[in-house]
């Protein structure tokens, strides 16, 4: 499924729309060592963690996006850096366990 699908089945809010990448699965983590070593390549990432070392690690795990869970919101110095990486932000004002099983309902 592509980003703009999952987009469309689950309702999240569009803080940015990057490149349509391929979306195969959901990673779940915010200690940013353990995302990083853990974390699969085409896997949206649900993360609280909202500062510019989130678009290093999206991007370095090859992620096709960033959901932000728990209504946190990502600052403009980091949107920024997301347009830079062509990298999808989304936002959930859903807890992070809600914001899976939204995905996981949708079929990713």
């Amino acid at each position: 499924m592509k980003v703009t699908e999952m987009i469309e089945k689950t309702g999240f809010k569009t803080v940015y729309l990057g490149e349509d990448r391929e979306v195969a699965g959901v990673y779940c983590g915010d200690l940013l060592s353990w995302v990083m070593g853990k974390g699969q390549p085409e896997q949206a990432w649900i993360t609280v963690q909202s500062h510019l070392n989130v678009i290093a690690v999206a991007v370095l795990r090859e992620f096709s996006c960033i959901v932000l869970a728990e209504q946190a919101e990502f600052p403009e110095e980091v949107i920024e850096r997301a347009k830079n990486e062509g990298l999808t932000l989304l936002y959930s004002d859903l807890p992070v366990y809600e914001t899976a099983v939204r995905l996981y309902e949708a079929g990713v």
